[in-house]
């Protein structure tokens, strides 16, 4: 039995196969503009200082739209690549690792099957864990 083990965050997805206890990282995922802040993300049309500084004004209400958006595009791309596994039948049980907010979005992306494949879910950031820190933190999930 094949169980998969996503660990990721806004910016970084690390999908881990299990078999017989043993772990096996099969694919990393990156996505850059996780890591952006919004500014470096939204751009004011012209580049004018006195522009910009009356728009940063004006879209305060709009703080972190940029931010959740891409958040949201890189869930659905990690929630695809396991549909994709499920569909191929490579896929048994589905363990996700991830900070709340993102753990968050991707169970909202994931289609109705995959998700019934989700065993656990770990509210923890460990995109940048080793190897044998992953492993300890989901040895007990089965």
């Amino acid at each position: 039995m094949t169980t998969y083990i996503v660990v990721a965050d806004a910016a970084r997805a690390r999908i881990f196969t299990r078999d017989a206890l043993k772990l096996a990282e099969k694919e990393s995922m990156v996505h850059a503009e996780g890591r952006l802040h919004e500014g470096d993300l939204v751009t004011d049309r012209r580049g004018d200082v006195h522009e910009s500084m009356s728009t940063t004004s004006r879209s305060a209400g709009e703080e972190g739209t940029a931010t959740k958006h891409e958040n949201e595009l890189f869930a659905k791309e990690v929630a695809q690549r396991l549909y994709d596994a499920r569909v191929s039948n490579s896929m048994e049980k589905l363990i996700m690792v991830a900070p709340p907010k993102f753990l968050g979005l991707l169970r909202e992306k994931l289609d109705g099957p995959t998700h019934k494949l989700v065993i656990h879910s770990l509210s923890k950031d460990l995109s940048k864990a080793s190897l044998a820190d992953i492993q300890s933190a989901v040895s007990d999930l089965r």
